[in-house]
């Protein structure tokens, strides 16, 4: 027993380093937007066009990636995404013109999106079912990690060593983690890779229809959606450009404030996973209570007279970051609610929804940056930023009343199918296949 616990820490931190990955190269325009822009000669829509096309094939590739490890194992999905990942990677840092560039980006979100779902089903596969909430909860806010590398680090690299050079160190990484995939990642203590059985495209869509008709999961889809995309949109892109240009912060105060948005999001993460293991009734009031406090945070910093204060400023990332962790209790409504040979569909169906959201906000807001911004150009004002980042309360006021509305049906079907295990959730029991 002690060597099976040896071998699963070993195999989930290979993953997980895997995972950080992914979130660095997902992130690394985040604070290179400006220097984009100058490198392909882009306005604000066109470089939000990068992270659309990433996002766009991340989630359009979710649900498919989803039966991909139903059927063939997360081993095989995660060797795939690392190779898509720094092939890319290598394009986009020897690009000189957009549409090479374009490609490249695309190349990486079809990579990143085999990574967070295949590890997810190695901790479902290794670890414990008690353990698993706490565990998922680890996956995401260490994987923030790469946010981390992609900002300050990520800045003072690209003064230093110049853009090729910058990029050119994250696919040496690729290359480094691919093989520690091979060496060690095992689907199981049992087999090295393991593959479900063939089915049927009828099948296939039976399946999908099964997990999407779980109340369970549309809840899920939409916590997913209306928590996570705060923190995605400021790293991955418009949060460098807002500080700087909306907020008047110099660079070195911008790269530190994204950093601190994934601080709160490791430091928030093991309590949102521990309340969620023990109040699990409570768990979409705890996400609502979230999204409140991000709402509130945002609406005084665009409220505000001029520039925020810092201390307003470090609030907002500091609640933005809590919404990290809390997007991650959508992959547990997704676990607790289907079995086992479900749950990569379903946590494929729960992926999109927060990605769908970020690459909404992503774009909207390049599009309402240059329609604000007198004679074109990118000399964005504050008073643009302001208007492009209110786009984000049409997102939160949708999101919300859905999760709403899902988690009042999702109980209601729990207590009409299993009366025992509404009343066991009511007293918080342990949930390890269903429940609100």
């Amino acid at each position: 027993m002690e060597v099976v616990r040896r071998n699963a820490w070993t195999v989930y931190l290979v993953a997980l380093a895997v995972y950080v990955l992914a979130v660095f190269h997902r992130s690394s325009l985040g604070v290179a937007g400006i220097e984009a822009m100058d490198r392909f000669g882009l306005s604000a829509a066109a470089l939000a066009t990068f992270t659309m096309v990433q996002l766009l094939v991340y989630v359009a590739m979710q649900v498919p990636v989803g039966l991909l490890v139903d059927r063939f194992g997360p081993r095989r999905l995660l060797l795939a995404g690392v190779s898509s990942m720094t092939v890319g990677q290598l394009g986009f840092a020897l690009a000189t013109d957009y549409p090479v560039a374009l490609g490249a980006r695309l190349l990486v979100g079809a990579g990143d999106a085999m990574v967070f779902i295949s590890v997810l089903r190695l901790v479902i596969t290794w670890f414990a079912p008690l353990r698993v909430p706490l565990m998922t909860q680890l996956t995401g806010v260490t994987g923030q990690l790469g946010t981390v590398v992609a900002a300050v680090p990520m800045l003072y690299a690209l003064d230093a060593l110049g853009w090729t050079a910058t990029y050119l160190i994250g696919v040496g990484v690729g290359v480094v983690l691919g093989i520690g995939l091979l060496i060690v990642v095992r689907d199981s203590p049992a087999q090295t890779s393991m593959s479900g059985p063939a089915v049927s495209f009828r099948e296939v869509m039976h399946n999908l229809r099964l997990a999407w008709d779980e109340p369970g999961t549309r809840l899920g889809l939409w916590t997913h959606f209306t928590t996570q995309f705060g923190a995605t949109v400021l790293a991955l892109l418009w949060g460098y450009p807002f500080l700087v240009r909306g907020e008047g912060l110099d660079q070195a105060a911008a790269g530190l404030l994204l950093t601190l948005i994934t601080v709160a999001s490791m430091a928030s993460g093991p309590v949102v996973g521990q309340l969620v293991a023990t109040r699990p009734f409570h768990r979409s009031s705890m996400v609502l209570g979230i999204v409140g406090a991000i709402v509130l945070a945002w609406t005084a910093v665009l409220a505000w007279p001029g520039p925020a204060p810092m201390w307003l400023l470090v609030l907002l990332v500091l609640a933005v970051g809590v919404g990290g962790p809390a997007s991650i209790v959508g992959f547990d409504f997704a676990r607790s609610f289907n079995p086992v040979e479900r749950v990569g569909s379903a946590t494929g169906i729960v992926n999109q929804g927060g990605f769908i959201a970020s690459l909404t906000v992503v774009v909207a807001i390049g599009i309402v940056l240059d329609w604000r911004t007198p004679g074109g150009g990118t000399a964005y004002t504050p008073d643009a930023f302001r208007w492009a980042m209110s786009v984000q309360y049409v997102l939160w006021v949708v999101g919300g009343l859905q999760i709403w509305r899902y988690r009042r049906l999702a109980r209601r079907r729990l207590a009409a199918t299993d009366p025992e295990a509404y009343a066991a959730l009511r007293r918080h029991g342990p949930v390890l296949s269903r429940g609100t």
